[in-house]
C-alpha cells in the first residue's frame, strides 16, 4: 500500500464550529497570544490561561467531526494513512482515523509543568489550580504554547519524508515550523492543497484545490480512491 500523508490546520476543525486563531472573529481578537498561550503567561496568571483551555474543551464537547474529517478515515482502506495535524482538537479521531500525529499538542490531555513526559488525559474539561501531576507538580494544558519547541517535528519529518502522496488541508502556510513540512515529501509525491484561498500564486509546485474541506476533501479522496 502507498503512504498517504495528510497535514491539516484550523480550517477543517472551523467547519466544525471550533473557533480559529488568525482568521477574522478568531480567538486572537479576543486574547493577547502572550496573555494565554505562553510560558510567560502560565507562570504570570495561571488561572487565565486553566480558564482559557477549559472553555476551549468545554466547547470541545459540543462539535461533531464534519464530512472532511470522515472523508479521510476512507483512505485507510486503500492507503496507509497518516495524519499530521496542527490542531489540537480530537476530532480526526473521534471521525475513526487511526494514526493521528499532534504537533501542537492535545486539548484533552494534560501535563505535569515541571516534566514534560508525564501525561495524562483529563476527566471531564475543566483543570484547576491545584489538580496535581504523579510528581506533585501542577498539571498544566499539554499544549505547545509560543516560544516552546515542537517536540514531534522530527516524527513528522520522517513520516512526511516517506509520502507517496501528500495532502495539506486548511491551513495557511504560514505557521513554522509546520508549514515547512511540505517541502519534505519525495519530488515526485504528488501534494494537494484544499482550502477556500488555495491557487498557484499562494501556493506553488502544489495541485490546488480552492474548497472549504467538508467539499474538497470528500472529492478529492472519491478521486484518489478510484484511481487505485
Amino acid at each position: 500500500m502507498k503512504n498517504l500523508v495528510v497535514l491539516t490546520g484550523a480550517g477543517i476543525s472551523a467547519e466544525s464550529g471550533i473557533l480559529t486563531f488568525r482568521d477574522m472573529g478568531g480567538l486572537w481578537q479576543q486574547y493577547k497570544i502572550e496573555e494565554v498561550a505562553s510560558a510567560y503567561a502560565w507562570h504570570n496568571n495561571p488561572q487565565q490561561v486553566l480558564d482559557f483551555y477549559n472553555l476551549r474543551r468545554k466547547q470541545l464537547d459540543k462539535v461533531e467531526p464534519n464530512a472532511g474529517h470522515y472523508a479521510l478515515v476512507k483512505l485507510e482502506h486503500q492507503y496507509q494513512t497518516t495524519i499530521i495535524t496542527q490542531n489540537v482538537d480530537d476530532l480526526h479521531e473521534r471521525a475513526g482515523s487511526s494514526k493521528v500525529l499532534h504537533l501542537h499538542g492535545e486539548l484533552r490531555k494534560v501535563r505535569s509543568e515541571h516534566n514534560e513526559n508525564l501525561v495524562s488525559t483529563l476527566a471531564g474539561w475543566e483543570l484547576k489550580l491545584g489538580d496535581l501531576a504523579s510528581d506533585g507538580a501542577q498539571l498544566r494544558p499539554d499544549i505547545v504554547w509560543f516560544g516552546e519547541a515542537v517536540p514531534m517535528i522530527n516524527t513528522a519529518i520522517t513520516i512526511v519524508k516517506q509520502a507517496d502522496i501528500l495532502i495539506i488541508i486548511g491551513t495557511s502556510l504560514s505557521v513554522y515550523p509546520a508549514a515547512g513540512l511540505m517541502h519534505e515529501a519525495p519530488i515526485h509525491c504528488p501534494k494537494y492543497y484544499i482550502d477556500p484561498n488555495a491557487n498557484q500564486q499562494s501556493a506553488p509546485g502544489l495541485i490546488t484545490i480552492s474548497d472549504k474541506a467538508s467539499i474538497g476533501v470528500p472529492r478529492l479522496v472519491n478521486t484518489l480512491l478510484q484511481s487505485e
